[in-house]
């Protein structure tokens, strides 16, 4: 059976009567005792191998007989705690093991992939001298695993029945399989990508009290350091290193918004960085305990990130009353990274720490890019809370950010930004975070972001994706997140999509190595599951929430649904098709619905309708310029305010039910 058909085939077994709209696509299990789909390995004497399957019901169990094992697939990735019952045992001192790896490329009864700093991870050993249940400890719960390997070593015999794991991400939500937000278009590809990105979220949402204790063994293995407050965080990866990292969450956050709307980790995170903030106003590169007395890392950019991630989740929540208990806090931060801006207008980074990229420090133009738009966030949170008294001071650094990075950084030779000002010769590094960021942050004008959407599609390595070369002989999907924004920020829709069908759903879903259902860390430009930071390719993490940013993407751009203040009391819509035939979307705040449903049509047009809450306003921009469009809500047709690009511009729109068809 293929990888893709298992992992269709889990999908449909998981799937329950709901009013969920799409949730064929939901990969999450419907209870959390979840059972393996498939056996895919046998070693040495075992009776009724197959009896642990889901579908398999035999009372007898698996008898494994002296130096004996099986291999079991679950279809996709999870995690959790083993539970199973002994229902026989001869023979003395008897011992089963289990080992856990996320990419087939690891499989062995003997040893698991590594979340340590061990090459591999030993088994998980339970003694059973006798019949029974057996239970893991929490703290040895394995964050990420798609295939359990089970090894009896001794002498004698075990029988096991009722295997099954109980799946520990996620711990906030009742329904596991309860989305309030859906995606769906006519490319498969993109169904599928924005859904393992949801999913591979809900495996990065973790019981706090089951972090990385950093130091950890690979033999006997344990996860018992307490990260932050409450029942769940959001953290980097399932596996490993399961910690808070603010560039992660400015990824996974919006992801989460729109699919799950399980927001409690992103605020948790939030906090336990912010409780960590140095007495300069730094906040720290990643969250306890990571950072610990005597420990301070800091990077400039995962420092900014922490000030987007509060933006973020105030957006999403319209928590004013959380907004304020930080803002202090927040100007603090922000008045640190504004001193470090020279007189070349730009900040001078002396922290080389980044996201494991190289060439991090001086005028680095993805630092001031993100630098950039955290100013521009920073000014919407001072609207917020009633503070002007930094209006002048921010407004007149963001003006000298833009200009010199224009001035100073651009290569037109490859229409590219240069990493920074230090090395400008023909062989100097022109990053993808950087040159994907500009446009993102909107520091570059119309032409510009064009040339530059041009120059990084050039790049694409099929059919692997989108390399950074700032980090190496490296494809990371944190990084090429940002580029699929800027691509669709462009107006290179098609560009967008072309990238995540072939490098998210081709390869890093496609891939036999993959897990088929979550998202994997970073690999090499010749496809190879290595990450260039790291020695040990055990060590990879195949659910990592920094490569889930297709998902925001395609609701926020592709369909076009965004909100524009706290809570979508103001909202633009402004789709951005490409090659697509039609693609439908929506989400929840507690204001009420965001839906919109559009087809392509003639002249490089949309048709098509969208839904917004009662008491909101907003804009929609329509892409072509087609003047035999009509848009009509409640109270009856709409005229175009203005034309911007080519596009048509309605601005004022009050809440409500809207269609567009051609006249």
């Amino acid at each position: 059976m293929l990888l893709t058909s298992i992992s269709y085939a889990v999908a449909a077994l998981f799937t329950s009567v709901s009013a969920t709209k799409y949730s064929e696509y939901i990969l999450a299990p419907n209870h959390r005792s979840v059972t393996p789909f498939v056996l895919t390995a046998v070693s040495g004497d075992v009776e009724n191998p197959d009896a642990l399957l889901t579908d398999v019901h035999n009372s007898h169990g698996v008898v494994f007989g002296a130096n004996s094992s099986i291999t079991l697939d679950f279809g996709i990735n999870i995690g959790g705690t083993v539970d199973f019952s002994v229902r026989a045992v001869s023979g003395a001192d008897e011992y089963v093991g289990f080992t856990f790896t996320e990419s087939s490329m690891w499989i062995s009864p003997y040893q698991c992939d590594s979340a340590s700093q061990a090459l591999y991870d030993s088994p998980l050993w339970f003694k059973v001298p006798s019949k029974g249940q057996y239970i893991a400890e929490k703290k040895r719960q394995r964050g990420g695993f798609r295939y359990l390997s089970i090894w009896h070593n001794g002498t004698g015999s075990v029988t096991l029945t009722d295997l099954h794991v109980n799946f520990t991400a996620s711990p906030e939500m009742e329904d596991l399989r309860d989305y309030p937000g859906y995606f769906n278009s006519d490319s498969e590809k993109l169904n599928r990508v924005w859904y393992a990105g949801a999913y591979t979220n809900q495996l990065c949402s973790m019981d706090p009290a089951y972090g990385n204790a950093l130091g950890i063994p690979g033999t006997d293995w344990y996860y018992n350091a307490t990260i932050s407050k409450g029942t769940s965080v959001l953290i980097d990866g399932a596996k490993r290193d399961r910690l808070v990292w603010p560039g992660d969450i400015a990824i996974s956050g919006p992801s989460i918004f729109v699919s799950t709307n399980s927001l409690d980790g992103t605020r948790n995170g939030i906090d336990s960085l912010f409780v960590l903030q140095d007495a300069d106003g730094r906040l720290p590169w990643a969250g306890s305990p990571f950072t610990r007395p005597g420990r301070f890392s800091f990077s400039f950019t995962y420092h900014l990130y922490t000030l987007l991630d509060l933006y973020y989740y105030y957006l999403y929540t319209g928590d004013l009353a959380y907004l304020q208990s930080y803002w202090g806090q927040h100007k603090f931060a922000l008045a640190w990274s504004l001193a470090t801006i020279d007189s070349s207008g730009l900040a001078n980074v002396t922290s080389t720490n980044d996201w494991l990229r190289s060439g991090m420090g001086g005028h680095n133009v993805e630092a001031n890019a993100i630098f950039y738009h955290t100013i521009e966030v920073s000014l919407k949170l001072a609207g917020a809370v009633g503070d002007s008294s930094v209006v002048d001071t921010w407004t007149t650094a963001m003006a000298g950010i833009k200009k010199a990075i224009n001035e100073r950084l651009w290569d037109p030779a490859q229409n590219l930004f240069f990493d920074n000002d230090v090395n400008k010769t023909a062989s100097a590094v022109h990053p993808q975070d950087g040159n994907s960021w500009v446009v993102v942050a909107g520091v570059v004008d119309a032409e510009r972001a064009d040339a530059i959407s041009t120059a990084l599609a050039a790049r694409w390595v099929r059919p692997y994706g989108a390399p950074a070369p700032e980090a190496g002989a490296t494809i990371s999907p944190f990084a090429s997140g940002c580029e699929v924004q800027a691509h669709y920020l462009s107006g290179n829709p098609e560009r967008a999509v072309d990238l995540i069908e072939f490098m998210w759903a081709d390869f890093m879903l496609d891939d036999p190595r993959m897990t088929n259902s979550s998202f994997i860390e970073g690999y090499s430009t010749n496809g190879d599951l290595h990450y260039a930071p790291y020695d040990n390719d055990a060590r990879v993490s195949h659910a990592h929430g920094w490569a889930t940013g297709p998902t925001s993407a395609l609701t926020f751009f592709g369909a076009g649904l965004q909100v524009t203040s706290a809570l979508g009391k103001t909202w633009l819509v402004q789709p951005r098709l490409g090659s697509l035939g039609r693609v439908t979307a929506g989400f929840e705040t507690s204001l009420g619905e965001f839906s919109a449903s559009w087809n392509s049509a003639p002249t490089n047009s949309i048709t098509g309708e969208f839904k917004t809450p009662a008491g909101t306003s907003g804009t929609l921009i329509l892409p072509g310029g087609n003047p035999n469009l009509v848009v009509s809500g409640r109270q009856g047709r709409v005229a175009p305010s203005s034309t911007m690009d080519g596009d048509l511009v309605f601005t004022d729109l009050v809440g409500g039910w809207y269609k567009v068809c051609s006249s």
